[in-house]
């Protein structure tokens, strides 16, 4: 994947957009990530962009320092008071998604940001289009984000496609009804968590469909371990240990409310587990403390096994919105990337206004779970299925069923319950995390 990165990050950037730009005054580039006088002002952009305070030279070296690896894109106004900070901005960097029974290399995007005084111009459009296109080019088959306001990208290809859940957990009422588990959990300061983190989140991100690799800078960011950080000192981190002394988990939190005598709040930032021993110790740690009547967490699975480990499901308000969406560039790419646990064959027409998805597909499972996918407007004995390119990338994960998107009209198929047999998948895909 990496020589596709590289030459994602070197591209050119796209004609058109350019072009588009041009006409209204305006100017599309990339900012050198080498060059703090042209990472400086797009940071500013986003901070502002995102309704943050004023970034000053630690929270700037700091980024600085850890997104070199980030295609930076800034539109500038010369004529503006202040045309050396863009009035839109827009990142992308390559990242390598988990599929079920896979992984595709994708193009992930982030600080996508338009200044109000620059509204309603189609910069947010411009932009988007002309870097798909460059990301199509290069050769990822797939998009990604995650998004802050949920309305807005599905005019651009995108479906949500990775749910996440938001838990808020009354201790008094929750209890314990399965069995205590082995091994211990210790606290260890956050810098060595920092130190465990990534080796034990490359043992995680596998078994869950739509995690990705974790960027630059978010371990520092988590474990408040970068010099930027703020309120890092409530951070508390705890490792579990197998009983043969492996660490198989992490988890980080902090504690709030604390002025309320027995009544603090433990918010939960990250939870690693690679065994369901770790997964049971770190929540019992988490669900025993003194002092704390509520335990919230955020960006967990809509399918967490914790639900049945409480005694009293009442006590957990559980709350279900979008998280990770994607965007299929490449379909047969995109589908001959992941693994089905049926054999069978059946026909997909995809529309796609934006020209990179749509068509006629033809999608062959096997017994081994491979699958092959052919585009053709010749004719094939097998059911059909059509719908956008928002539908095919929302079902890809095997997040929500094709049936269920059939029921509310948002795709028509020959036999809706055939092609959820084959898009199904046993774990509920997540991302735990922003980016």
């Amino acid at each position: 994947m990496s020589d596709i990165n590289s030459t994602f990050y070197d591209s050119d950037l796209d004609a058109e957009l350019v072009a588009v730009l041009r006409t209204q005054g305006l100017e599309v580039r990339k900012a050198d990530s080498g060059d703090r006088a042209q990472t400086d002002p797009w940071l500013d952009a986003v901070a502002r962009g995102f309704l943050d305070s004023e970034r000053n030279d630690t929270h700037r070296q700091g980024f600085f320092e850890r997104t070199a690896y980030r295609r930076k894109l800034g539109v500038y106004d010369a004529a503006g008071a202040q045309p050396e900070i863009p009035i839109a901005t827009f990142a992308t960097w390559g990242a390598e998604l988990t599929l079920p029974g896979g992984v595709v290399p994708s193009c992930a995007i982030s600080s996508v940001t338009v200044a109000p005084t620059h509204r309603r111009r189609g910069l947010l459009r411009s932009l988007m289009v002309g870097e798909l296109r460059a990301a199509a080019a290069a050769g990822f088959p797939v998009a990604m984000l995650t998004a802050s306001e949920a309305g807005i990208y599905g005019r651009f290809g995108f479906g949500p496609a990775a749910a996440a859940a938001k838990w808020r957990i009354d201790l008094r009422r929750a209890g314990w009804r399965v069995s205590e588990p082995v091994g211990r959990v210790d606290f260890i300061s956050r810098e060595e968590g920092r130190a465990l983190a990534p080796d034990l989140h490359e043992r995680v991100r596998f078994a869950s469909p739509g995690e990705i690799d974790m960027p630059g800078g978010h371990w520092d960011r988590t474990f408040g371990t970068r010099p930027d950080a703020q309120k890092a000192e409530e951070l508390r981190v705890a490792q579990y240990r197998s009983p043969e002394g492996a660490v198989d988990g992490l988890v980080v939190y902090r504690v709030t409310d604390t002025e309320s005598f027995g009544g603090a709040t433990v918010r939960v930032v990250m939870l690693l587990a690679a065994t369901d021993a770790a997964y049971a110790a770190l929540w019992r740690f988490l669900l025993s403390m003194d002092l704390v009547a509520t335990v919230e967490a955020s960006e967990l699975s809509v399918d967490e096994p914790l639900w049945w480990m409480i005694a009293d499901q009442r006590a957990a308000k559980i709350t279900v919105g979008d998280h990770q969406y994607l965007r299929i560039l490449d379909v047969p790419a995109a589908l001959s990337a992941r693994s089905y646990d049926v054999a069978d064959t059946v026909v997909l027409e995809i529309e796609d206004d934006l020209g990179f998805a749509g068509g006629r597909f033809v999608l062959t499972t096997r017994a081994d779970g491979t699958a092959e996918v052919v585009a053709t407007d010749a004719a094939a004995d097998a059911p059909v299925a059509r719908m956008t390119v928002v539908e095919l990338s929302t079902i890809l994960l095997g997040g929500v069923s094709p049936a269920t998107l059939a029921k509310a009209g948002r795709l028509q198929a020959d036999d809706p319950a055939r092609l959820t047999r084959l898009f199904a998948t046993p774990v509920a895909p997540r991302l735990s995390f922003w980016y």
